[in-house]
């Protein structure tokens, strides 16, 4: 993730950092600055390499916040592979959940265009 995860959408908004998923059920999904100042962002809930990822997503709140994510991967042909996002759970969080939906769906569509960029590139 860290070679296409955009440096305005890290915490520090600086280069070096890396972005981090242990490959494991209860993993954590986390950001490490250049400085090495490591921040969490979630922890892993499904891993089923290469088809299913899942995890609670609580970047810069708290875990209690946390939302699920689930992302698929569908080969589609050889050279073509399906993606599929859904992010759940704002319902659980009553009042906050609105505006933090909003927020989560522009950091949805500033990443996802870089992604789709890296997988252009190598192809």
């Amino acid at each position: 993730m860290s070679i296409w995860w955009p440096v305005e959408a890290t915490s520090d908004g600086k280069p070096g950092f890396e972005i981090e998923i242990e490959p494991r059920i209860g993993g954590r999904v986390y950001e490490r600055t250049a400085a090495g100042v490591e921040t969490e962002w979630g922890e892993v809930t499904t891993w089923e390499p290469p088809r299913r990822l899942g995890y609670l997503w609580h970047i810069m709140t708290e875990r209690s916040n946390a939302t699920d994510i689930e992302i698929r991967f569908s080969e589609l042909s050889p050279s073509s592979t399906r993606v599929e996002i859904v992010h759940a759970g704002w319902d659980r969080l009553g009042d906050f959940g609105l505006p933090w939906r909003a927020r989560n769906r522009a950091g949805w569509d500033g990443v996802i265009p870089a992604y789709i960029a890296a997988c252009t590139l190598t192809g």
